[in-house]
């Protein structure tokens, strides 16, 4: 109901309309805007709060990155975190060499890894990843595996 108001509102005083909808209040129990959203009263706060909220959701992926990264055995921590800085969707060297670890298509799939690398889970490229690790030791890694 609020909602046609603010639409009449807006239909009949145009230069009133933000006013008139920013001065009535959605009813109790609506769940289509966010509770953090609907504290503002302009658009700019709106996707100032937006945007502060997307910030945070990124630190706190980081932060769940950086804790799956410390459950590796030192040696492939330290890979990952010299190739890619831990993210298992980077890509690097001209769209060569992809994920976590930076494998090649062709290492890749010598791993028995299916698809591409860059859309694997960490845990995946960790389990390739050590698979190569036993196969060859650190020399597929030849700068970070130093």
């Amino acid at each position: 109901m609020w909602l046609v108001a603010s639409c009449a509102a807006m239909v009949t005083a145009p230069g009133a309309a933000v006013a008139l909808a920013a001065d009535e209040e959605p009813p109790l129990g609506h769940v289509g805007l966010r509770p953090a959203l609907l504290a503002h009263r302009t658009v700019a706060g709106q996707m100032h709060a937006y945007g502060v909220q997307r910030a945070k959701a990124r630190r706190k992926a980081a932060r769940r990155r950086a804790g799956r990264l410390a459950a590796m055995p030192p040696v492939l921590q330290r890979i990952a975190q010299c190739e890619s800085h831990g993210d298992p969707h980077a890509i690097g060297g001209g769209g060569l060499y992809r994920g976590a670890f930076q494998f090649s298509r062709s290492t890749w799939a010598s791993v028995g890894g299916q698809g591409d690398p860059a859309a694997a889970s960490l845990a995946e490229q960790y389990r390739r990843a050590a698979m190569l690790l036993e196969r060859s030791g650190t020399s597929q890694w030849p700068v970070c595996g130093a």
